[in-house]
């Protein structure tokens, strides 16, 4: 028993379980934050977002949107893992080293957590639990 606890073997199957597992959980996590900017963005009021890459508030609103809800329920059917990630990398990334660049760890430490999680996701891909699997075997 405590030779298994301390096993370093890795179970093929387990990893596709907790891809799933990480897939489902991120996306949902990262997807109820983005519905806040989804209805901001259609809401019809002036738009008052942070614009870090200087393309303008509904811009940058509309690219955060993009990545939060859409990649994020990508992620979760898993279609397009990898490339669904990208935008979520780039989205924490920014989040981290350029809005909250001057706030203290635990502002940053969230977007942290999910750029580690996104970087896990785009090396490791979706999993034999996705969509992306089962296009991979059509093709």
């Amino acid at each position: 028993m405590i030779k298994k606890i301390f096993s370093t073997a890795v179970n093929s199957n387990n990893i596709d379980y907790i891809l799933l597992l990480l897939r489902v959980c991120v996306g949902i996590f990262m997807l109820t934050h983005g519905v806040g900017k989804f209805d901001k963005l259609f809401s019809g009021a002036e738009i008052q977002f942070p614009d870090p890459l200087g393309v303008g508030a509904s811009a940058s609103l509309a690219l955060a949107v993009f990545s939060e809800v859409f990649c994020s329920i990508f992620l979760i059917i898993g279609f397009a893992t990898r490339l669904s990630a990208l935008p979520l990398i780039i989205t924490m990334f920014v989040a981290v080293f350029i809005i909250h660049w001057g706030d203290d760890f635990g502002r940053k430490e969230l977007p942290l957590i999910y750029l580690a999680v996104y970087l896990v996701l785009a090396i490791m891909g979706g999993g034999r639990f996705s969509i992306d699997n089962w296009i991979y075997k059509k093709l």
